[in-house]
Parts: C-alpha cells; structure tokens; sequence
C-alpha cells in the first residue's frame, strides 16, 4: 500500500458488506482513518473490531441512512472520533426488480429513500464539515443501470440516474470550495448483493446467464475492482477529476 489516503477522515455507507466492506478495508490500508455507516443488524462492528485488530483506525456507527436523525447522529460520532471528514463514500444502496406495472408506491418510496435520499441526508450532513477542513472528495456508487435500461428494473434504473446527477450538480455546486464529486458506476458485481439480482432478473426471464454476462462485460465484476476504482476518485490522484462518471463495466456500456 502507498498511503494515498493518509491524513484522510472516510465515512463509508454501507460500509460493512459487499463493494463497501472492500471499500473499508481498502481505504484503511491506505492510511484513511474510516468511519463505516451501516445498518445496526450489520457486521459493521465485527469489521470494525477486525479492522482495528489489524492496526487500522476504524469506527463503526451504526444508522438506517435513509432517516435523518440517525445519519445525523452516525456523522457526528465519526467525527467526534476522527474529526473532520474529507472522503465521503455514498455506497448504501439496496436492489428492485420487479415488473413496472408490479411495483408498489411504498416499494417506490423504499428504494428512492435507501438509494437516493440517503445520499441527500449523508452529504448534507458531511459537508459543512468538509468545506471547513479546505475540502474533500466524494464517490457516489451509480451503476451501469443510471445509463442502460433493464427489463424488471425501472425503479432500480431510475435511482441509479438520480445517483448519476446528485454526484455531477454537487460538482459544479461545490467546486469553488474545494469538493470534488464524482459517481462509480459497476457492471454486474460477484457479491450477495449482485448475484441476488441476477437470480431475481431470471425469475422473470431476463437473460442474465452467464453466457450473457460475459458477452455483455466478460466476467462478474470483483469488489476489491469497484474500491480500486472509489479509491482514485477518493485520492489525491484524481484532483482534477470532478462530476464524472467512472465506469467500473469493462466495456458493458462501450458495446
């Protein structure tokens, strides 16, 4: 590792499993003192505890981070333990597939507040610190689906394009006082996460076969490829990469 976090303060959403978990472990490892949100019924506090055990400075304040008072509160206890934060990864995000005309008003109100409003609620609450410290970066997880329609996905789609714009306007809005933001944007991930929306897309006859996934990107993407990829944005190496989109698909989205 070469320290391309070091001096940094990151609070991961999400932070305990999946993308997030290799997220956590890897901005850790390269010297970021790492503030991991997610749910109470977690790991959070056992990857948290192992983390520490390894060396690492690394907190776990559990919040549903769809609900303001709670991600308040989880902002506020990272940065009373590491101060100031100056990476945010909003990486929390939960799956919908399910045919259009099938979907319920409170499934709507689920996915949009776990997949965008939390993005609202954490940035919001992370900011005002971040522009005092001079600045800082923050990585919105998207995914291929903010940019490639997909049968069975219309709300999932539909959040993802929401992550695409909140990452590019908070860009140009903060710019000017030192905040880079920029959005992820995976292909189909070999997590929990991932292959249960595969197994769920052909409950409903989409073709997401594996024949069809490596046409499409060649192979299930890894975890640790989408942190590499969050890393960059995070670091100090993209400083003048601002309101991008970093497809992490090979090549799903050139096609």
């Amino acid at each position: 590792m070469t320290g391309r976090l070091q001096g940094k303060v990151a609070l991961i959403t999400g932070g305990a499993g999946g993308c997030g978990l290799a997220a956590s472990e890897l901005f850790a490892a390269e010297g970021a003192k790492v503030g991991i949100v997610d749910l109470p019924s977690s790991n959070g506090a056992e990857v948290a505890s192992r983390l520490r055990d390894e060396g690492y400075d690394v907190v776990f304040s559990p919040a549903d981070v769809s609900d303001a008072a709670q991600v308040k509160v989880a902002v506020a206890a990272i940065e009373e333990a590491f101060g100031p934060i100056t990476v945010l990864m909003n990486h929390a995000g939960i799956l919908s597939a399910l045919p259009f005309l099938e979907i319920s008003e409170a499934e709507w109100d689920r996915i949009m507040a776990v997949n965008v409003k939390s993005m609202f609620l954490v940035t919001q609450a992370v900011l005002p610190g971040m522009i005092a410290a001079g600045g800082g970066s923050i990585v919105c997880t998207s995914s291929i689906s903010a940019m490639v329609g997909t049968p069975m996905e219309v709300l999932y789609c539909t959040s993802k394009g929401a992550t695409h714009m909140f990452a590019r306007a908070i860009a140009v809005e903060f710019r000017d006082r030192g905040i880079r933001s920029n959005a992820i944007c995976p292909g189909f991930i070999a997590t929990a996460h991932g292959l249960r929306e595969i197994e769920t897309l052909q409950k409903h006859g989409v073709d997401v076969t594996e024949e069809a996934i490596a046409a499409a990107q060649g192979r299930l993407c890894k975890p640790s490829e989408v942190a590499t990829a969050a890393l960059f944005l995070a670091s100090d190496d993209a400083s003048f990469v601002n309101g991008a989109h970093l497809f992490a698909d090979n090549g799903y989205t050139a096609i």
